[in-house]
């Protein structure tokens, strides 16, 4: 059931940066390459790097979002939303934001500066926490069980 839950939620997350801009066709592809992707992070990248993803938070939300952000510059079409065609402009000429390479160039751009962003800021408030308070609990804590240590309960009726 988790893993239905997990699916379902990497596909909304891949493809809401592109919803209203992407054909059904090009929805289609952008969702099996956001749920080959996620499906890889949760069950083979988690691994190899041996990092701790909590309901498999940047496996499902964080690599399904990169790649809908990334595959919406290759595929935004000006038949699905007009409004792409000619609303941007700079110095005063409309430049279009159908996809293409140099509009995927423009999300990676993005998708990099969020990613940076996010880290740094993440990175400056975990270290005002751990200030204020342990960020770990003890490993003694942690083999008994957060439920019972933390809360006084058991999780599982044994």
């Amino acid at each position: 059931m988790l893993g239905a839950a997990s699916g379902m939620v990497a596909g909304l997350a891949t493809i809401t940066p592109a919803s209203g801009f992407v054909t059904i066709p090009s929805a289609f592809l952008i969702g099996l390459a956001g749920g080959t992707a996620c499906y890889l992070a949760v069950t083979k990248l988690k691994n190899i790097f041996k990092y701790d993803d909590s309901l498999d938070v940047f496996g499902v939300h964080g690599m399904g979002s990169t790649i809908g952000i990334l595959l919406l510059g290759l595929m935004a079409s000006t038949e699905i939303n007009p409004a792409i065609a000619g609303t941007f402009q700079k110095a005063g000429a409309a430049i279009s934001l159908q996809g293409g390479m140099s509009q995927l160039i423009n999300q990676a751009i993005g998708a990099g500066f969020a990613i940076v962003f996010s880290g740094v800021i993440s990175w400056i408030l975990l270290v005002v926490v751990k200030m204020i308070t342990p960020l770990r609990v003890s490993e003694e804590e942690e083999d008994q069980g957060l439920d019972l240590a933390e809360h006084g309960e058991s999780a599982y009726n044994d």
